[in-house]
């Protein structure tokens, strides 16, 4: 490598890493994926603390340790047992010690990995009673309490849109992706490609059930910042929940191959306080949804 491509190299991986770093804090303020971003979306629930926590704090230590190894076997293989040093190779085809090595350990390791990934999955397709406790960020302690689901909502997926309906206040409307003209016309500090007409509104510090469906062809309920993905599948109820800690508007996009516009499925959830979201179903009742959620913007502005 001569010294100016040594040069540019040096000077594109500093850039990178000074680009990475407002992304990644970026990332942490924004409900959304952010340009150059690393890691996953910014948890506000204790099923993508676990998630995280799962990631983070041993898939990363097992993953690093595999990396490791590998290379340093690489690098023993390439300075031993070149053809310079090594002129006259081995004959040995097998060794026994060896093979029972690489079948044992590996299995070990998936036995690490998959006792505590057990735990999450069960977190995740458990819908709370007020007594079970969750993984939360302590993933191997297993004392997070969440009250049992106190608003239920139904989420349909339809070609191209969701609709959503309030179980048990009566209030229903569909969810449609803003385009680029009416994005800037409308709500110009939301993401292109991911503002919606209608955000689907819930409290915050509540546990919420969403019954997910189709109408047509499937699809999948995904918001990554709460930890929850569910397929949505005609003629079933599928279900999930989350239990939003922080207030905000948090993306989410249909996670299945559904159509040629499975693209702009956007999924916006705003957590608001539970005075605001109390008004908002309110004004929504009264038969007004574009009025509560002009009123509901005034308050949170």
């Amino acid at each position: 490598m001569t010294g100016f491509s040594f040069r540019l190299v040096r000077a594109s991986l500093a850039a990178l890493f000074f680009a990475l770093i407002p992304a990644v804090a970026s990332a942490q303020q924004a409900g959304h994926a952010v340009p150059g971003q690393i890691g996953f979306q910014p948890s506000v629930t204790p099923i993508m603390d676990s998630i995280v926590a799962f990631h983070d704090h041993l898939l990363m230590w097992i993953i690093t340790a595999i990396v490791l190894l590998v290379l340093v076997l690489l690098i023993v293989v390439i300075v031993r047992f070149n053809q310079r040093t090594n002129p006259t190779p081995s004959k040995v085809t097998h060794n026994t010690l060896i093979e029972i090595v690489w079948t044992v350990v590996p299995v070990l390791i998936l036995f690490v990995i998959a006792i505590p990934s057990f735990g999450v999955l069960a977190d995740q397709q458990t819908i709370p009673d007020g007594e079970r406790t969750y993984l939360g960020s302590q993933i191997f302690g297993g004392d997070v309490a969440v009250p049992e689901p106190s608003l239920t909502i139904k989420a349909t997926g339809y070609q191209w849109y969701w609709g959503y309906e309030y179980m048990d206040e009566g209030v229903d409307f569909v969810s449609i992706m803003l385009n680029e003209e009416q994005r800037e016309a409308n709500k110009p500090d939301q993401p292109r490609l991911l503002a919606v007409d209608n955000e689907l509104v819930v409290p915050v510090n509540t546990t919420v059930r969403v019954l997910v469906t189709a109408a047509d062809v499937l699809h999948a309920f995904a918001v990554p910042s709460f930890g929850i993905k569910v397929d949505a599948v005609t003629s079933r109820n599928n279900e999930t929940w989350f239990h939003a800690r922080e207030t905000g508007i948090y993306y989410g996009q249909c996670s299945e191959l559904c159509g040629k516009d499975h693209a702009f499925m956007p999924i916006a959830v705003r957590v608001v306080e539970q005075d605001q979201f109390d008004a908002w179903l309110a004004a929504a009742e009264e038969g007004s949804l574009a009025d509560a959620n002009t009123a509901l913007m005034a308050s949170i502005q």
